[in-house]
């Protein structure tokens, strides 16, 4: 399987430097695991995107023209979570009716930002119709601003939140947004770390208390490799510079492990 490298933090607003380490940290500590608890690792094909940090634009780019000619299923380690925009607006043309799970502490649909940043781009991608409203899942949410909340309800958003998971029980709430996810042609799969909870990964930009474990996320993405459309995912918001015993780098390869 294919894993591209993509440093980007230019879409970060407030804590950019340290996301761009996050790739090659990630990355450096899939090497320490030889086998899926489940089954035996594919052979993991590693690239870098050149990504220009100085300029938002120019990384967009940079990021559409890398998922333009990728064979799917792969992999993409970031970086912020804006590079979910670029990546998932190139994805969407290679589909007729393509769906995107985000695992997120955050909504990530504040007020448009130009360009997008990772507090908005799912917002940007639903409103520039990349994405079908109905098509957009998101699990883990804890927090989010009033005009998140308003455009959520407006839209009729899927959001699984981790008050619903903990009420309803991890088992119900996969079935739930697997039953959803498996409709679409093709499905792309965002994680940001953030959805842990910081006592499993203090390395990130925006933690939030309240979080899944690394055991129940693992959980789901082993749920989810039960469906056959999967064709991307993402792991993003790891920032090295704040990790704690590399805890969260741990967490994220190993996520990234039970991807492939």
């Amino acid at each position: 399987m294919k894993i591209l490298k993509i440093p980007l933090s230019a879409g970060n607003l407030k804590q950019k430097k340290g996301l761009e380490k996050g790739p090659d940290a990630v990355a450096g500590e899939v090497k320490n695991f030889f086998l899926k608890e489940s089954e035996v690792l594919p052979f993991l094909d590693v690239e870098d995107v050149k990504i220009n940090n100085s300029n938002i634009e120019e990384a967009n780019r940079q990021i559409a023209k890398a998922v333009s000619g990728l064979d799917m299923p792969a992999i993409l380690l970031g970086g912020d979570h804006s590079m979910t925009y670029s990546a998932f607006r190139a994805f969407s043309k290679k589909y007729s009716n393509p769906g995107l799970l985000v695992f997120d502490a955050h909504l990530d649909c504040e007020n448009d930002f130009s360009p997008p940043t990772h507090e908005d781009y799912l917002r940007v991608l639903i409103g520039e119709g990349h994405l079908k409203k109905e098509n957009a899942v998101v699990i883990g949410v804890r927090n989010m601003h009033t005009n998140e909340l308003e455009f959520a309800k407006k839209s009729k958003l899927k959001i699984f939140s981790m008050p619903e998971i903990y009420q309803e029980g991890r088992h119900v709430v996969a079935d739930s947004f697997m039953s959803v996810a498996r409709k679409f042609d093709a499905l792309y799969i965002s994680v940001d770390v953030d959805v842990l909870d910081p006592a499993f990964a203090p390395g990130t930009g925006y933690t939030e208390p309240g979080g899944l474990t690394t055991r129940e996320l693992i959980y789901f993405i082993q749920r989810l490799k039960n469906l056959k459309n999967i064709q991307m995912w993402d792991l993003v918001e790891v920032n090295p510079d704040k990790d704690i015993n590399n805890i969260t780098v741990m967490a994220a390869a190993k996520l990234v492990v039970e991807m492939s």
